[in-house]
């Protein structure tokens, strides 16, 4: 992996604001309603408003949708835009028109997930290296041998993957006893309902991980519900403001901080350089900080 701050990427982008070239921010999911997204499109727009070049941001109507990111993705290859940023629902799914966009010599860097088009950067977070953290952080608060779960993101996509494997390698590590790893696909209603079905079958469990911050907030209204929040340690991941404001509180316990706002700026200043005719690093690591009681005020 290789990791690099965008310091002569800013750079260039200050010499091409006449250029009236179109960008386009391709994300996962919606901003409304998940301020990691939305994090995400304000680094975007704010990269192209001080480039001088326009900013398109288009997302299916849910995470899940990946016919729809298909859809809006060819329809802008087709409308001949300077260069695309791709968070892919499905990145096997999404190949073809990666390669598509290639072939008309249109720019592509993947963000937040990575694809599996050869020769594509990806900007965004060690995923597995965040869980990873998270993992850490819950073998030492909780007893060796308590029992754990893990809520996963779509397993379909890497960063799902990766945070999965990085949470169910550091927990079982440690000595905590992994009782659950079930799916709740990024979603906070189906991390609530997931996170019932494993409280109500484990109900001496110490600790839920959860791949994504909705899913821990789901959970965390899950055990309120079973009166069980007391008892259970809950850590999440994107220290989004949500999740911020809920360890504050005193109900979520921990989560994974990433850099959103950061991952849609250096994506349009990656686009800029690359149709500048530069290169840019294989791999443009965003970081992870872990984030509790003592700095959840930050992330607000």
């Amino acid at each position: 992996m290789k990791a690099v701050l965008l310091a002569g990427i800013a750079l260039s982008v200050m010499t091409v604001g006449a250029s009236a070239q179109t960008y386009v921010l391709g994300m996962k999911g919606p901003g409304a309603g998940n301020p990691f997204w939305a994090a995400v499109e304000a680094g975007a727009m704010a990269a192209g408003e001080e480039a001088g070049v326009e900013v398109i941001v288009v997302a299916p109507p849910q995470e899940s949708d990946v016919q729809a990111q298909i859809t809006q993705i060819e329809d802008l290859i087709a409308q001949g835009v300077d260069g695309i940023a791709l968070a892919p629902t499905d990145p096997n799914a999404l190949a073809p028109v990666v390669d598509a966009a290639i072939a008309q010599e249109i720019p592509v860097v993947f963000v937040d997930t990575q694809g599996i088009n050869e020769g594509v950067s990806f900007i965004g977070t060690d995923n597995q290296a965040g869980a990873a953290l998270a993992a850490q952080y819950m073998c030492e608060n909780l007893p060796e041998g308590a029992n754990v779960a893990i809520l996963q993101g779509l397993i379909s996509q890497s960063t799902g993957q990766a945070r999965a494997q990085g949470a169910q390698e550091g927990l079982s590590g440690c000595g905590l006893n992994i009782v659950a790893e079930q799916p709740a696909n990024w979603d906070r209603a189906m991390g609530m309902s997931v996170a019932e079905t494993i409280i109500t079958g484990n109900p001496d469990i110490q600790g839920i991980f959860a791949s994504n911050d909705n899913m821990a907030l789901g959970a965390v209204e899950a055990l309120k519900q079973a009166a069980m929040l007391e008892n259970v340690m809950v850590v999440g991941f994107d220290a989004n403001p949500d999740a911020a404001a809920s360890i504050l509180a005193g109900e979520l316990t921990a989560s994974v901080a990433q850099s959103p706002e950061n991952m849609g700026r250096f994506a349009i200043e990656s686009l800029i350089a690359l149709s500048n005719g530069e290169t840019i690093e294989e791999w443009i690591d965003t970081g992870t900080v872990l984030v509790d009681a003592s700095n959840a005020a930050e992330y607000q």
